[in-house]
Order: C-alpha cells, then structure tokens, then sequence
C-alpha cells in the first residue's frame, strides 16, 4: 500500500520526522491549534497519521470519525514526556479491533 504519512505534534516530536522528509504538523498546545491542523491532515488524505500521546486528546474529535475506516491508520505515540497510558489505550483499541481481545489487558 502506498500513501503519504503525516506527523502532527509538538515541534520536538516533528522535528525528526522532517529530517526523514515525512509531512509534519508542528502545533501548539492549544486544542485549535491542534484541531485546525488535524483537520489539514484529514483534508489531505493521509494513508498513515502519527500523533503525539500529549496533544493527541485534543486531536480526538477530528480522529474518532475516522476509527473504523481503513485510511486514515491513526498511531499515537508517546515521546519524551512520561507517557500518560493515553498511547497505550490507544493501541489497545486498535489491537482489540484487529484480534477480537485485548491483548495489552491486564490480567
């Protein structure tokens, strides 16, 4: 599959992924600023979404339409903040979609 990747996240978080030469949204930490530009990325049709766990609540509203569709593939990531488990609930749901269980679930 071929499609263009997008990044979207604090100015540290996007800086490498620029130097890869991937599309990047750095944003502040204000839910417009993030709003406006996740909705960029939807207008774009991105194939493959990575967004940072610390702005990615704010980010939720325009994502969560896309949840069950094939494209765009939303990832969130933490980076060097302590991560918040928002990343890992994230993948959780998307692991849980993929297998039918929970497999990040504590026992």
């Amino acid at each position: 599959m071929e499609g263009k990747i997008a990044v979207l996240g604090g100015t540290d978080f996007v800086m490498p992924f620029s130097a890869l030469g991937v599309d990047t949204y750095p944003v502040g930490l204000t839910a417009g600023d993030v709003v406006e530009n996740a909705r960029k990325i939807i207008s774009e049709k991105y194939a493959l979404v990575v967004v940072g766990e610390n702005i990615a609540p704010q980010a939720e509203e325009v994502f969560d339409a896309y949840e069950d569709a094939p494209t765009p593939c939303i990832v969130v990531v933490p980076f060097t903040t302590e991560s918040e488990g928002y990343a890992t609930q994230a993948l959780g749901e998307v692991l849980k979609m993929a297998t039918g269980i929970n497999i990040l679930q504590n026992s």
